[in-house]
């Protein structure tokens, strides 16, 4: 009689292979750590095999893991285009998702790419913008799904993770020495006014070195040196780089990565996009 792989564990086998661990990858199939690893072991019983290293300090697949991984791939992927091209017709329409400006890379972009694949009539609008602007519109009904950053998220919210914030300045740059230190930061930066208090606390003189509102301007003035600024771990623009043996500098914190959803959205899409944002942005 033919047997049948589960295509639940194994998705669940894939992803944990690819994420790299049994958190990760519950939070990105929204299952808990529990149901799988219990799904994982139903995979491992009904092969008589064992897919991973159980005694390695790290995940690391077995070779009968390595085999069945790349088979899982592909037969996910026709499971996956089968129901999408079956039921794209019945989903559509579009997501409004928010998203802060200091977080948008280098998560964002493969998850929209993965959400055109998997739903190509629904068509989602990015804002990137502050998270207190686009909290205000959230309240009116301008987003499905938002991502904050912020100290205290608001009941309802969803924490994903702590990221703490890190002084960062050009490579090889020395603007962290001089005095007055010189701040780059746009004028609603939430990370200005947190930078500002942890210097005078210590008693180190400041100034700013820009102003107004481009994002292009405080990049462009801390690459050359001319400035220093604060970034989330994880989120640092290219041509800046944390300053070497930040002691130097008063420590700045950490910050929440807070998901919000709209009540009045839930189809498979969102869930999907929900997931995604889990997974990319999930301690």
């Amino acid at each position: 009689m033919p047997r049948n792989l589960d295509l639940s564990a194994l998705r669940s086998f894939v992803t944990v292979a690819d994420v790299g661990g049994v958190t990760r990858a519950a939070g990105y199939l929204n299952l808990t750590q529990s149901a799988v690893s219990m799904q994982i072991k139903r995979l491992e019983d009904s092969l008589g095999l064992s897919l991973f290293l159980r005694a390695a300090r790290k995940l690391a697949l077995s070779p009968e893991g390595e085999q069945l991984l790349s088979y899982g791939r592909r037969m996910l992927a026709l499971n996956d285009e089968a129901l999408s091209l079956l039921s794209s017709q019945a989903c559509e329409g579009e997501i409004r998702l928010g998203v802060p400006h200091d977080v948008v890379y280098p998560a964002i972009p493969g998850i929209l790419k993965r959400m055109a694949q998997a739903y190509p009539r629904v068509r989602i609008n990015l804002v990137s913008s502050f998270t207190l602007v686009m909290k205000q519109d959230f309240v009116r009904g301008a987003f499905d799904v938002m991502l904050t950053t912020e100290e205290s998220p608001d009941p309802g919210a969803e924490v994903l993770s702590s990221r703490g914030l890190v002084w960062v300045g050009a490579q090889e740059g020395n603007a962290w020495q001089r005095r007055p230190l010189r701040l780059g930061f746009k004028d609603t930066c939430i990370f200005r006014g947190r930078a500002q208090t942890a210097l005078e606390a210590a008693n180190i003189p400041w100034e700013m070195a820009t102003g107004g509102e481009s994002e292009q301007a405080v990049e462009a003035t801390v690459a050359a040196d001319l400035a220093v600024s604060v970034r989330m771990v994880g989120s640092i623009p290219e041509g800046m780089t944390p300053i070497a043996g930040d002691n130097q500098l008063p420590p700045v914190g950490e910050m929440k990565l807070a998901l919000y959803r709209a009540s009045r959205r839930a189809d498979e899409a969102v869930d999907l996009l929900v997931s995604e944002l889990r997974c990319a942005y999930g301690a």
